[in-house]
């Protein structure tokens, strides 16, 4: 059996069978309006006020549906199948609990900017505000962590809600936008007339940057001599990535890449100084503390990566370029503030910069630090190294595979040691850090590509929070390769509470965690264990054999600590180096 979503009609004949006028329910005009938005698999949970939308979906063949397990789930899979395909992911789910279990992955696509519809269904109009059997107040519960939200009181206005509701969250600053539709709205009946204009007065994001402060960057540039560049996630939502790598050609800056920008510029290259920041690479943050000109792409100087602000960058003048105007100057003041979209920027930028001999020496002090101050780890032959196991899921797949990870110290290991290449093919919870993402947004990676290799990277108490998504991995063999670093802790809790607390311990024991193994055969999945170097790479070559998903658990060191490592309240040069001294 393979795991296919359904071959997509063209825009012709979705228009031709879909676009008449009609009189149908609200139910009907939303599965419609998300076929002619180019959706090709929806999310979610069924619930009472939910009900007429999924009796539509009955027998409803150009829709495809995932039932996922919990809802947390659904929109997971959906934040994973955006951030993998650059589409509008969509979930849906009911009124009341079902609407609250998407806040957490709400959230965590808004502080990642990720293109999000969410589709909840609440009471009938007659009784919001009543306390109602299942009501909350969706749209007021989740108005700082979405771009926009809907509450769609007259079924005459949910095909225009629906079109407005897919620009809004694909344009500009992308992020996640809430449709709330009362339970009559979604049976009530209209003629269906699809909405292809919209006037969304006060909304009109800047792409095109202004050509003056272009020209201050390029001057800065040619003035510099130690330029570094700071890449971030904006540049693979954008698509970008040609762009930046011109650039860098170009310029022959040295660039570092924040945790969500990696992979928008090739690992290999030599002028790639790593991630910086808190697990951040020596260059990467000598590179930035000695520059003389940080220009910041599609980055928002979380503060991870910034260490304590007020030493960040000391000597710097700092270019920022960002779609979003809100976040320049924010954290870090802007000497030159470029307000566009990154691709639409460097590729006007690329017409006006060029390589300059001042930063000679400077290119040379980076590839010495490059070649002394690597990643490093205290290798043994008793028991694995999770730093070991990333290098062998690196070697094996050759860095092709799309890369999920929950959050922890597996998280920061996977950015360190696995090489990424290509956009789009790492997926992990950042601005949030929500533990539960790593595995359900796997299966939404896996369902926008699937004829690729997808590995989903949890921690022992993450692959806990979201372990029953494991049923539609088997029931629809979704053939996502999950690996469960195994350590029988709160790794990072318990690093924290080594470096910063003294030792005292305190709730981290995550001994009693059900048997990995069972676990995944008790869903239908296969599951693989290994605790050592020959286990591991015989157990891991038999689950890249499987056709289906498997389930691989790593038993590694308890006591191994991500390294290096920046503490609060220090500057990101101030390092504890640990095994990499």
């Amino acid at each position: 059996m393979k795991t296919q979503i359904p071959e997509m009609r063209s825009t012709e004949q979705l228009r031709e069978k879909w676009m008449k006028p009609e009189v149908i329910t609200g139910s009907e005009i939303l599965l419609r309006s998300l076929l002619l938005e180019g959706v090709e698999c929806v999310f979610g949970y069924p619930g009472g006020a939910v009900l007429y939308i999924y009796d539509a979906l009955y027998g409803f063949s150009d829709f495809h549906h995932l039932l996922t397990r919990h809802e947390q789930g659904a929109i997971h899979a959906a934040d994973g199948y955006a951030r993998a395909s650059g589409k509008v992911g969509v979930c849906i789910a009911t009124s009341g609990p079902g609407a609250t279990n998407l806040v957490t992955g709400i959230a965590t696509a808004y502080m990642d900017s990720v293109p999000l519809v969410v589709i909840t269904g609440n009471v009938a109009t007659t009784l919001i505000g009543t306390d109602a059997f299942q009501e909350a107040d969706i749209t007021g519960i989740t108005m700082p962590i979405t771009k926009h939200s809907y509450l769609v009181r007259d079924v005459k206005d949910l095909s225009r809600v629906i079109h407005e509701a897919f620009h809004i969250a694909n344009s500009g600053r992308k992020g996640p936008v809430l449709i709330d539709i009362p339970k009559d709205v979604s049976a009530a009946t209209v003629l269906f007339e699809p909405s292809e204009t919209m006037n969304l007065r006060g909304y009109n994001p800047t792409i095109t940057p202004n050509r003056l402060q272009l020209e201050k960057v390029a001057a800065a540039i040619e003035e510099a001599e130690r330029p570094v560049i700071l890449a971030g996630g904006g540049v693979v939502y954008s698509g970008g990535h040609e762009e930046l790598l011109e650039f860098v050609e170009r310029t022959e800056i040295p660039i570092t890449t924040t945790l969500l920008g990696l992979g928008s510029f090739p690992s290999g290259n030599s002028l790639w100084m790593g991630m910086p920041g808190m697990h951040g690479t020596y260059t990467a943050n000598h590179g930035i503390q000695q520059s003389d000109l940080l220009i910041c792409i599609g980055a928002r100087f979380d503060d991870r990566v910034t260490g304590k602000l007020d030493g960040f960058a000391p000597k710097a003048k700092i270019v920022h370029i960002d779609i979003d105007p809100a976040e320049i100057g924010k954290n870090v003041h802007a000497d030159i503030p470029v307000v566009g979209d990154v691709k639409t920027v460097l590729k006007q930028l690329n017409k006006m910069v060029k390589r300059t001999d001042k930063a000679d020496a400077w290119r040379d002090q980076i590839r010495v630090w490059k070649a002394e101050k690597p990643f490093k780890y205290k290798d043994t032959n008793d028991g694995l190294k999770p730093q070991w196991v990333i290098e062998m899921l690196d070697e094996t797949t050759h860095g092709q595979a799309i890369v999920t990870t929950d959050v922890g110290q597996h998280q920061m290991w996977t950015a360190q040691y696995y090489k990424f290449n290509q956009p789009r093919s790492w997926i992990t919870s950042g601005g949030l850090g929500t533990m539960g993402f790593g595995f359900p947004s796997a299966i939404g990676a896996q369902m926008a590509h699937p004829d690729r290799l997808v590995i989903s990277i949890n921690g022992d108490g993450g692959m806990q929070m979201c372990s029953q998504e494991l049923a539609i991995c088997a029931i629809n063999n979704i053939p996502v390769k999950i690996v469960v670093i195994n350590n029988q802790v709160l790794g990072m809790v318990r690093q924290w509470q080594e470096l910063i607390y003294d030792n005292r311990y305190s709730h981290i024991d995550l001994a009693g965690s059900p048997d990995f193994v069972k676990l995944a055969e008790a869903y239908g999945v296969k599951g693989l264990r290994a605790a050592n170097k020959e286990e591991a790479q015989a157990v891991w070559q038999e689950a890249l054999e499987t056709p289906g998903p498997v389930l691989v658990e790593f038993v590694v060191h308890k006591e191994e600590n991500v390294y290096p490592m920046v503490t609060q309240g220090s500057t990101i040069d101030q390092m504890l180096m640990g095994d990499c001294e």
